[in-house]
């Protein structure tokens, strides 16, 4: 995307305006505009109240220049009105686009971006896309960067969900990590022997009913100027890039968009993706289980006993409660790596969206100062999260008959006892579980976002890490 800055409102053929009840007079009666802007959408009943917008002819302006089309947005909210200025350009197909009054440069360029964006591979009519942005106002040339970088780290995160699971498989997932190496990003990745070799026997299980073998992605990020004081974290993300319930088998409609249930694993990748041009003074690790969950003659079975790596066992009594059993090698291996915190991102539960809705991510931990940082991150970029409670009360539904663990606790509460399954393969660190199953993949159109994969916390976590 090329960002440029001008004084100049009339060189792109889109420009959008940003206006709201109090000001949108004085806005419209600036020089650049025609003197009968103001009457035009008073009659109009256009009021720039907060989710609106009209659109008018280039005569709008007093000089036109290449300008065809003017965009007035209503509402004081710059992420949703650039992300509709982004969205209306796709739409109209313009290459194009101006922001006249916005402020804050870095979240105007990224959801500008963020709003552009279609996954559109199997498409064979298209409209055309974006390719350059002018925000009319002096040059901020690091804020414009920053913005491209992050909206191109969650539209990469939206890319890896979108995709059909013939497309995007464990073997397929770990080139996708392997191609985000650098300087200062390391990638390893763990075949089947590996995975046997290190009993990473939840991923093994879950991965054996698959022809597709599964994988463990490992990818270590360390800033430039680390030292003994550099804080680290462990981000771990779950990676089942298809999930047909095992032999817990789904209906057809509930396995028609569960290639997105490797939304936690996107995450992970699209932070990853950004972390060398953004370069946060801290270390990251991020682990990924990645296995297809299938229903086939060497498929895992219910009443199976699994032993993990840290001794505990647990009993199979649902093979569609397939996710936690690979979080739980990933949170193993992230235990041991000696984190200040680590943060896992799922697609867990139906059961969550049930309880908060398609739109709000859930957050578990009992750390008061790791909520706090996950809440005033996902507030500051515009994301949505929720805490539900993780209390020890609930921990008596997983216990096992044969094991100490089972992998379901029942149908009452099943994002929380999910949640206190993960937490028994947690030790010696601070550590919260975000479950995204509902805002990981939209049904249908949301603020600018289009139907599909969303990259939700990507930016919320590149937020946290920044700070």
């Amino acid at each position: 995307m090329n960002v440029q800055f001008s004084l100049d409102a009339s060189t792109q053929p889109l420009l959008a305006i940003l206006v709201n009840e109090d000001n949108i007079n004085d806005v419209l009666s600036e020089p650049c505009f025609s003197k009968d802007l103001v009457q035009w959408v008073t009659e109009a009943d256009f009021t720039g109240k907060d989710g609106t917008n009209i659109v008018l002819p280039s005569a709008a302006l007093q000089n036109s220049g290449n300008v065809k089309f003017v965009l007035i947005i209503g509402g004081t909210d710059e992420r949703t009105a650039a992300g509709t200025a982004g969205y209306t350009a796709k739409e109209k197909g313009i290459a194009g686009l101006s922001l006249y009054n916005f402020t804050n440069v870095e979240v105007s360029v990224a959801q500008t971006i963020l709003g552009n964006y279609r996954w559109e591979k199997y498409q064979n009519k298209t409209k055309g896309n974006l390719e350059s942005i002018t925000l009319v106002m002096e040059d901020n040339a690091t804020a414009a960067t920053r913005g491209t970088t992050i909206a191109n780290a969650r539209n990469f995160a939206r890319d890896l969900v979108n995709m059909p699971a013939d497309d995007l498989y464990p073997e397929s997932l770990a080139d996708f990590a392997l191609g985000l190496g650098s300087d200062s990003v390391e990638v390893e990745v763990w075949g089947v022997e590996k995975l046997k070799s290190e009993n990473m026997i939840g991923t093994l299980a879950v991965g054996r009913g698959s022809s597709r073998e599964p994988r463990f992605i490992h990818m270590h990020y360390t800033p430039t100027n680390k030292t003994e004081n550099t804080n680290k974290v462990v981000l771990v993300g779950k990676g089942i890039t298809f999930d047909a319930g095992g032999l817990s088998l789904k209906p057809s409609a509930g396995m028609q968009t569960m290639r997105c249930d490797m939304g936690g694993s996107a995450v992970v990748m699209g932070v990853f993706h950004a972390l060398q041009a953004l370069q946060p003074d801290i270390e990251v690790h991020g682990l990924i289980g990645a296995a297809e969950n299938m229903c086939a003659a060497d498929s895992f079975k219910l009443g199976d006993i699994l032993t993990y790596r840290n001794g505990k066992t647990v009993e199979i009594h649902n093979t569609d409660a397939e996710g936690r059993l690979v979080l739980a090698d990933c949170l193993c291996v992230g235990s041991e790596l000696g984190a200040d915190y680590m943060i896992d991102f799922a697609t867990l539960t139906g059961a969550c969206i049930v309880a908060i809705g398609e739109h709000y991510n859930a957050i578990f931990s009992n750390e008061s100062d790791l909520i706090d940082s996950l809440e005033n991150s996902a507030d500051a970029v515009g994301e949505r999260v929720w805490q539900l409670p993780l209390p020890n009360l609930y921990k008596k539904k997983l216990k096992g008959t044969w094991s100490d663990l089972k992998n379901i606790g029942g149908r009452s509460a099943g994002s929380i006892t999910a949640a206190l399954f993960l937490s028994e393969f947690v030790s010696d660190t601070k550590w919260a579980h975000v479950d995204i199953a509902g805002p990981a993949f939209l049904d249908s159109k949301f603020e600018h976002f289009q139907p599909g994969g969303t990259g939700t916390m990507v930016e919320s976590v590149l937020h946290m890490l920044s700070k």
